[in-house]
């Protein structure tokens, strides 16, 4: 049985840019499942000050899109090419937002992934099913 490969987060988030406009913190990154969170903040919200479903979907699109990453083959890329996200509670000021994401199927043309957000009590938040093509490099 082989050991669980871990992942430098911090590098990792340097892929992803906008991960610093989210606000997202990496806590661990493997194939198996990338943790991850993102706090609440005023500029990330819609009215009665609940973060935006816009944010939560950047969100689970930005940690969805490394699980993919992290289960490729060496040189390809990814890309999302659907996205598909059910909405169950606000989530308020103070509040933090977790994420589970975990690879449904590793395929040679498609990597499926599901995200599992929850808020501070562990309550689900939203959950997030999205498909990354598989862009393997050009030549």
């Amino acid at each position: 049985m082989s050991a669980r490969m871990e992942f430098d987060t911090a590098a990792l988030r340097q892929t992803i840019p906008f991960a610093d406009v989210l606000g997202i913190e990496l806590a661990s990154a493997a194939k198996d499942e990338v943790v991850a969170s993102m706090a609440w903040r005023a500029e990330l919200c819609t009215s009665a000050s609940l973060l935006h479903g816009g944010a939560l979907m950047a969100f689970a699109d930005s940690v969805g899109a490394l699980c993919a990453f992290l289960n490729l083959p060496p040189g390809a890329g990814t890309s999302t090419i659907e996205s598909k996200t059910n909405f169950f509670r606000g989530v308020r000021e103070g509040a933090t937002v977790h994420s589970r994401t975990a690879p449904l199927h590793v395929g040679r043309t498609t990597v499926v992934v599901q995200t599992d957000l929850t808020d501070d009590d562990g309550k689900r938040v939203a959950q997030v099913t999205q498909t990354q093509a598989v862009l393997q490099p050009a030549g």
